[in-house]
């Protein structure tokens, strides 16, 4: 398998981006040290400060799908949920030029 690269796009709702912001951290150090994940990064939205991107790159989509069913990922989903508008997720692979 190739390896995938994620942006993850976040949207807090108003109000919400410091939880939301502190609980998106929590992630960084337990999803990088994954088997699989090559980096996994965090940044927020100069301009808007309710959007967050997670830019991740994982060996294969195996690794990723692992990723996505951990604990701390389900945990995250519950502490958010209602503080979100939503996730966008697209899912990239390196074109070898």
């Amino acid at each position: 398998m190739s390896q995938v690269t994620v942006i993850a796009v976040i949207r807090a709702l108003p109000g919400n981006e410091a939880a939301v912001r502190t609980s998106l951290v929590q992630l960084v150090a337990p999803t990088r040290a994954e088997a699989g994940c090559l980096n996994y990064d965090l940044h927020v939205d100069i301009e808007d400060p309710n959007r967050f991107v997670f830019n991740e790159n994982w060996e294969s989509q195996e690794h990723l799908d692992r990723h996505l069913q951990t604990e701390h990922i389900a945990a995250n989903r519950e502490r958010i949920g209602n503080l979100i508008e939503g996730v966008e997720m697209k899912r990239f692979e390196p074109i070898d030029a």
